[in-house]
């Protein structure tokens, strides 16, 4: 199936236009780039890929590193916050193993409402180990282990501002929603 996109993008020389129409147009030594709009699916970070579905049903792998941004609302974030159902636009590159995004923009957040996944909201205390501000990220260890705690897409401005008054080695109370067993996203500091 790859194959097939691959061949049948490779002999079309209108670029990126007809994929994300088709998936990345292609042809000649030159990178082709652009932008692919659509529905997250799916975020593996094992393989560091994520998985877009366009308006007309086509679903995208599309890797990314370390280096890539997702920005909502004027506010960084790491790619693990991205959700099933959040509306984006990826710029997207053709890379050597199919394609690449640096860039990803929330159009539309599936937590609009800022209550995100449906787990029940806990109180959590411990240690700050290491504070993450580019990605909106920190670790505290607490009573349930070192847990990784993301800002979610919409945090109020009162727990940015704290957020970004962390220090390693901080006591800090707040509530959040477990995501896995050490994975919590932020509902408010108090």
């Amino acid at each position: 199936m790859v194959m097939v996109i691959i061949a049948a993008t490779g002999a079309c020389s209108s670029g990126l236009g007809s994929v994300l129409g088709s998936v990345l147009g292609g042809g000649g030594q030159q990178q082709q780039s652009g932008q692919l709009t659509g529905t997250i699916r799916a975020v593996n970070a094992n393989n560091q890929q994520i998985t877009i579905q366009q308006s007309n049903g086509q679903s995208v792998a599309v890797s990314y590193d370390n280096q890539t941004q997702v920005v909502y609302q004027n506010q960084r974030y790491s790619v693990s916050s991205l959700e099933y159902g959040d509306r984006v636009t990826a710029s997207v590159r053709q890379a050597q193993n199919g394609y690449y995004t640096d860039y990803v923009q929330v159009d539309q957040s599936v937590s609009t409402t800022g209550t995100g996944s449906s787990g029940s909201v806990q109180s959590i205390q411990g240690n700050v180990r290491q504070v993450d501000s580019r990605n909106g990220l920190f670790t505290v260890e607490s009573n349930n282990g070192v847990l990784t705690v993301a800002l979610p897409y919409n945090p109020r401005s009162a727990d940015v501002e704290r957020f970004q008054r962390l220090r390693q080695g901080e006591y800090v109370r707040f509530y959040g929603v477990f995501l896995n067993n050490s994975r919590v996203e932020l509902r408010q500091f108090y």
